[in-house]
């Protein structure tokens, strides 16, 4: 095969002319070219030489008139970017690796030694810049085949290519999910056998593949495929004990698991944003450690949505995830999911939609995504119920929104007047009548106004024996 059509331009032109110039080969390599064959976009070109990588780089980068160039040279890597691509100069390797490592020692090598080191046989494809074959494709692993085919397969022996570096099973597990491809059988049971070997792997690196399967638009399929293989017991418990049904008196539960994809899946088709989907996954993370069977009444989880918040810090923790705003985002999400499903289920008072405005603040709308994902019944005209109702809290929410300003409302006497009106120190009497405030608002006793909160802060004042500034 030849694709000289499709890199037939200034930038590949120069690089060859400047390759020849120093007696080089270069060759375009990797995730640039397998993305040119499935006519994915991708931004970064990696190229591959045989000797001298940051000479070359230096040569083309001068010929294109480009002025910033980086040169790594404890990595042997140059980079420079060219109109809209980030272009990458690298020697031909040869890796070996230790047991204890995924950092390999790497040596020179020739252009067989980089391709034999690749993670699969569609990254290992390559392209040829030089005159005598410009744009042929150098396919030793019948790569080509296996993009027709969309199998995902290792050059080498799998077990010896993913316990030499285990990031290879999430990358696996995250090409599946993107590309749609399947995982050939005997690569599916190498990453069975060497799950263990995750375990020399940075959480930040294995977190860092999560989060680009997070974002696929069907997430399950990836998230499947870490359960079966068993790579997502090593680094996500929690999530592992949603999966499994038990089952007592004949009554059983469903799936938490395979529910919590279902969640995720729905909610992909209507948000792209990487912490709401978080939050779909951590909803129901507080079901296995809640759940009790109660007699005459089934199975609950009680406070699941309370106990799943508090365990977000942790997990974010544990997986080396943001813990600022993100993290108190997808906690928001888990402690209030229930609350919009509740007033589904019964008359819709004021009071009730001021209370979730004011705690869901900005964030209702992404809330009310959620709480839309989470129906997951197989009877469709409940679920048409279930939707109906939200439209009709939602309708609440925009009518007392717009009439009352709850969202992210702040009391209009706040507790440095209150202070300042009785001469006291910070004590629990302030935080009475702060309370009292706030709640008398969002039950529509007193409207969102300084005067009427002013009258209200004077009655709780006398009811507490405290006396004012003249």
């Amino acid at each position: 095969m030849n694709l000289s059509q499709h890199i037939e331009s200034q930038l590949y032109r120069t690089i060859q002319r400047e390759a020849e110039a120093l007696g080089v080969e270069v060759y375009v390599i990797g995730g640039f070219v397998r993305d040119l064959l499935l006519n994915r976009p991708n931004t970064d070109v990696d190229l591959v030489a045989n000797t001298k990588g940051l000479e070359l780089a230096q040569a083309c980068a001068k010929a294109l008139g480009i002025k910033k160039i980086d040169i790594f040279k404890t990595y042997g890597t140059a980079h420079f970017r060219y109109k809209q691509l980030d272009i990458e100069f690298v020697n031909a390797r040869k890796e070996s690796y230790s047991r204890e490592s995924r950092k390999p020692d790497v040596e020179q090598g020739t252009l067989e030694d980089d391709q034999n080191r690749r993670d699969f046989t569609i990254n290992a494809l390559a392209i040829s810049l030089q005159q005598h074959n410009f744009g042929e494709v150098i396919d030793p692993f019948n790569g080509l085949a296996d993009l027709e085919n969309k199998i995902l397969r290792t050059p080498l022996d799998p077990d010896i290519t993913y316990s030499d570096d285990p990031l290879r099973m999430m990358r696996a597990v995250r090409f599946a999910n993107q590309l749609h491809f399947r995982i050939e059988e005997e690569s599916f049971q190498a990453i069975k056998r060497n799950t263990e070997r995750l375990n020399i792997v940075s959480m930040e690196r294995i977190t860092t593949e999560l989060n680009k399967i997070i974002l696929c638009p069907k997430p399950s399929v990836g998230f499947k495929l870490l359960f079966d293989t068993g790579l997502l017991h090593r680094f996500f418990p929690e999530m592992v004990r949603l999966h499994g049904v038990e089952k007592r008196n004949g009554i059983a539960h469903k799936d938490n698991f395979y529910h919590t994809l279902q969640v995720l899946d729905n909610l992909c088709e209507h948000s792209d944003s990487l912490w709401l989907r978080w939050s779909a996954i951590l909803h129901d993370i507080a079901k296995p450690p809640t759940k009790r069977f109660e007699e005459g009444i089934g199975w609950t989880f009680h406070g699941h949505e309370d106990v799943g918040a508090r365990m977000v810090p942790k997990i974010f923790a544990r997986l080396k995830l943001p813990l600022d705003h993100q993290m108190k985002f997808v906690q928001k999400m888990v402690l209030l999911h229930l609350r919009p499903i509740a007033l589904t289920k019964e008359e819709i008072s004021d009071s009730a939609i001021r209370r979730l405005l004011f705690e869901a603040g900005d964030d209702i709308d992404d809330l009310m995504k959620l709480c839309r994902a989470d129906i997951t019944s197989k009877n469709e005209s409940k679920v048409q119920r279930y939707l109906a109702n939200y439209d009709i809290v939602v309708q609440k929410l925009i009518e007392l929104e717009e009439k009352d300003r709850i969202r992210n409302f702040q009391p209009p006497i706040t507790g440095e007047d209150i202070m300042r009106i009785f001469n006291l120190p910070p004590s629990r009497e302030i935080g009475i009548i702060k309370n009292a405030i706030k709640d008398a608002i969002l039950d529509g006793v007193i409207r969102n106004d300084y005067d009427e909160a002013y009258a209200l802060m004077l009655q709780h004042a006398t009811k507490l024996g405290l006396k004012g500034e003249g």
